[in-house]
């Protein structure tokens, strides 16, 4: 009887996923299967701007964080929200580049909020008058798990158009 019992417990340890993480926040251990960003691009024509999200686990961009800066960062309780929104800003702005029509976009940092497990992280381009060509470079949290999956979406006049980058891949263009 304790050799099956046994046996039943490898099987059951094997089959958990090995995907654990502990949550600071709640103080649970809980599962995290997958590791993905999303990033939206949309052509705002009447403001001529292009306005940015991406929707990262918070998790997971706070480690990168930290592992980028060797510092404590803490996106939800930041102890200094001036020095955060500035390492944001700049892992974001390395690991995120935009070409329009050949010419490189500068990214302004609007801000970031919680929404659920993630933040989503706001920018804005100003000055784009039209979009015919839009090249993207995106390797987000590509440094933190090779595992990492970007999901793109870029909607220019109402048309939408989406890709998946698998880590390493990074680079995308889009024709409108």
């Amino acid at each position: 009887m304790a050799g099956i019992l046994f046996n039943w417990l490898l099987v059951a340890i094997y089959l958990l996923p090995v995907n654990r993480y502990f949550d600071l926040y709640t103080g649970n251990a809980a599962l995290h299967p997958f590791f993905v960003s999303v990033t939206e691009i949309e052509q705002n024509t009447k403001d001529k701007t292009l306005e940015i999200s991406c929707k990262i686990f918070t998790d997971d961009f706070e480690k990168t964080l930290r592992q980028n800066c060797k510092c404590f960062a803490d996106l939800l309780h930041p102890k200094n929200k001036t020095a955060t929104d500035k390492l944001v800003t700049d892992y974001i702005k390395k690991h995120l580049q935009i070409e329009v029509d050949g010419k490189k976009m500068e990214l302004h940092f609007i801000g970031y909020e919680q929404e659920e497990e993630a933040v989503r992280i706001y920018f804005q381009v100003d000055n784009v008058e039209t979009v015919q060509h839009i090249e993207i470079t995106d390797n987000l949290l590509f440094d933190y798990k090779k595992e990492e999956i970007n999901m793109l979406h870029v909607t220019v006049k109402g048309t939408r158009k989406s890709r998946e980058l698998t880590n390493p891949e990074d680079k995308v263009q889009f024709s409108f």
